[in-house]
């Protein structure tokens, strides 16, 4: 309920101006950031670090992140071993940065395949946090911020126009600002969606020819 009363009060501000496709991109990978910080602390897997651009920590940003990471765990719920060991899922090593970009790429372009929903948004921060998890695990912290930068270059290439459309990242807090169990129902029609595009962007990366 809480969650509810601040998204609605954050909801509810008034932006000057649109947000531009390098403001959507860098806000993209401060949120990713958060994202995956936030799954490594569940994970109890400690992480050093540096940083690496913005954060989403605090102010209207940080209100959006605790949305996203909200909207994440109902998904994850959904679903709890899909968005787990990613990388086994994929057969992939996690020690070669074009290995784990070309993978969460490859992934990312066929969940959107066939157009874009928030539910897709959050399916993928799920895949991000998931992979970078493993990342970590398996002793590569540094493709966290390939990870991160895959997600900036995912957006600017192919959610900027669409987020834009949306107002930016804001119009994600009416994923939990909305009450009426109608939208909820919507809400989990379309993450159960962006989770058989995610099984399918899975099969179809697995049978690429390598």
């Amino acid at each position: 309920m809480e969650m509810l009363r601040r998204s609605s009060v954050f909801a509810a501000e008034v932006f000057d101006r649109s947000p531009t496709d390098k403001e959507l991109v860098s806000q993209a990978k401060a949120l990713c950031r958060d994202y995956i910080h936030s799954r490594l602390n569940r994970a109890g897997i400690g992480w050093s670090n540096p940083e690496h651009g913005l954060s989403a920590s605090g102010g209207a940003l940080g209100e959006i992140s605790s949305v996203l990471l909200w909207l994440g765990d109902e998904l994850e719920y959904l679903r709890p071993n899909v968005y787990r060991n990613v990388a086994r899922q994929l057969n992939i090593t996690v020690a070669s940065e074009s290995v784990v970009s070309d993978a969460f790429l490859a992934v990312a372009a066929d969940i959107f395949s066939t157009g874009v929903t928030w539910g897709k948004v959050v399916s993928l921060y799920a895949v991000a946090g998931a992979l970078a998890v493993d990342c970590v695990r398996h002793g590569h912290p540094a493709m966290v911020h390939t990870i991160v930068d895959c997600m900036g270059e995912f957006v600017r290439k192919s959610l900027t126009s669409w987020l834009k459309r949306r107002g930016g990242w804001v119009d994600v807090t009416k994923c939990v600002v909305n009450t009426d169990p109608s939208f909820r129902s919507h809400w989990l029609v379309t993450a159960a969606c962006a989770f058989g595009h995610y099984l399918k962007a899975m099969v179809l990366y697995l049978l690429r020819e390598k």
